[in-house]
């Protein structure tokens, strides 16, 4: 059983998705400063001023912070669109990869058939020759 779980714990999967979500806390720090200290104050200067972090709605004892739940939601919108567009750049990378491997194949089949018609026509003139 710890063999299984070594090899499990070891495989380039598992240690991929342990860097992924360590930089994705990292990356997740960066974007919550960004929006906290950059755009949330850009737009409460645009709304008149409003810090979004003060923004509550009171009812007896109970305390709804909606402010802060705005800025968790732009948090979230500003990394998916990350997140999105790192997608989207590595998906691009490797159709380009691909294309680039596929023109490669193609370019090695058609020197193998150039050689295969060489041999071809080398044959046929052989044979015309003796006839």
């Amino acid at each position: 059983m710890w063999n299984e779980f070594k090899q499990f714990a070891i495989k380039g999967n598992v240690v991929d998705l342990a860097v992924g979500v360590i930089i994705g806390t990292a990356f997740s720090k960066i974007v919550s400063s960004l929006v906290n200290d950059v755009i949330m104050p850009i737009i409460g200067m645009l709304v008149g001023g409003i810090d979004f972090t003060s923004l509550i709605f009171r009812h007896g004892t109970a305390v709804i912070k909606y402010g802060t739940f705005i800025q968790t939601i732009l948090d979230f919108f500003i990394i998916a669109f990350s997140i999105f567009l790192f997608v989207k750049l590595i998906n691009r990378l490797k159709r380009k990869e691909k294309v680039q491997q596929e023109k490669e194949e193609e370019i090695k089949t058609d020197s193998k058939e150039e050689l295969l018609m060489e041999i071809r026509d080398l044959l046929k003139r052989d044979i015309v020759r003796e006839k």
